[in-house]
């Protein structure tokens, strides 16, 4: 970061940047949330749908991004104001502008960016079952010849899910059939305990949820989500699964949900458990370790492992600042794979220089994440944990 610093800097002339109100009235319906931040300006916009410029997309921006961009669209060193409002964070910030394509940085006499401006060190996540997973699903993106970042990110999000094959589709053909295999349909034996400690929220088309009867209000609603996943193999559910209402209970699980038919239950988070603390989180994980000692498991990637081989991990849904402004409410694997799927398209456009996967890990901790764990910084969101 301090190499970048210290080189002649330009705004990316593949980029144009807009202002919000001279975009076209179909653009400002589509991105309509943007304007409710006070510090947005408008989106920089690709020149082109050809070459390097596919990779880059279109990126909202606020005031100081955009007074950066029309700084520099004559090359020259890094203004003296940006370190000084920066500060420590000078480095980082920077290196993420010029990751992304907004800025580029001069090497060898040529202005580049993305790959071929940043030193990738090639770092092999190390950790559990769930850092290799999370691997191989890397390695599978960078395979598939898909260049709309979104498509690719779902691939990625859904790496891991086992197939939806005629068996299942007969066995649990909707929400009922999954009710009635779990033990919680009417005459289940595990109804009495759902209907004592939960009541049903409200279903989506995806989720069959329920909110504890005990909740208490959530203490900031716009920020940071504790996630718990439970995911043991989808033969080994049904067997294992009032125990899991048993410690979701004891711990005092917020809500919980479950995938309301087959293709819900065969992706690797099937069971998802929401806390206010991450101490509940652990808590409720101690539980479910010790009820499902042995329990064959899936394992969800892009999560952090906690036990049984993949069987129980966390991740935190980021607070409201930090999600996708056109993307809706971003879940905590959706923010990590739509970065990880920008990057290894980047990456691909960078010829033999790198290996895509490589320059997708390098990416992710230019945002304070941790690729062995696959968690946030102790500083990434305000300070929260």
């Amino acid at each position: 970061m301090r190499d970048l610093l210290g080189r002649e800097l330009r705004a990316n002339p593949a980029y144009e940047l807009v202002l919000w109100d001279r975009l076209a009235p179909e653009e400002r319906r589509a991105l309509d949330r943007l304007p409710h931040d006070p510090d947005f300006y408008g989106i920089l916009r690709p020149r082109s749908t050809e070459g390097a410029s596919s990779a880059l997309g279109v990126k909202a921006v606020d005031r100081d991004t955009a007074l950066l961009f029309l700084t520099l669209r004559e090359p020259g060193p890094l203004p003296s104001y940006v370190r000084t409002t920066l500060g420590e964070a000078t480095g980082r910030t920077v290196a993420r502008l010029i990751a992304d394509g907004v800025l580029e940085v001069e090497k060898d006499g040529a202005f580049v960016w993305g790959p071929a401006a940043l030193q990738v060190k090639g770092m092999l996540p190390k950790g559990g079952r769930l850092a290799e997973l999370s691997l191989a699903a890397l390695r599978y993106g960078q395979a598939l010849a898909i260049d709309d970042p979104l498509r690719l990110s779902f691939r990625l999000y859904g790496y891991n899910r086992r197939p939806l094959t005629p068996r299942w589709r007969q066995l649990l053909p909707g929400p009922e059939a999954v009710q009635a295999h779990l033990g919680i349909g009417p005459g289940g034996a595990h109804r009495k305990l759902l209907d004592r400690t939960w009541r049903p929220s409200s279903p989506s088309e995806a989720w069959l949820s329920w909110r504890s009867r005990a909740a208490e209000p959530a203490a900031d609603p716009g920020g940071v989500t504790w996630k718990l996943y439970v995911s043991p193999a989808p033969e080994a559910l049904a067997e294992g699964f009032g125990a899991i209402l048993e410690a979701l209970a004891a711990a005092r699980a917020g809500q919980f949900k479950i995938g309301s038919g087959a293709a819900g239950l065969l992706r690797p988070d099937k069971i998802v458990a929401y806390f206010p603390t991450f101490e509940r989180l652990e808590e409720a994980a101690r539980a479910v370790e010790s009820r499902l000692a042995g329990v064959a498991a899936q394992g969800v990637p892009f999560t952090s492992e906690i036990a049984g081989d993949g069987l129980l991990s966390w991740g935190m849904d980021p607070p409201v600042t930090e999600r996708d402004p056109w993307g809706g409410r971003e879940s905590w694997r959706l923010w990590l794979t739509h970065r990880l799927a920008r990057a290894l398209i980047a990456a691909r456009g960078a010829g033999e220089e790198v290996e895509p996967w490589r320059y997708a890990v390098e990416r992710l901790c230019l945002e304070g994440i941790d690729p062995s764990s696959w968690t946030p910084a102790a500083s990434q969101w305000s300070g929260r944990r």
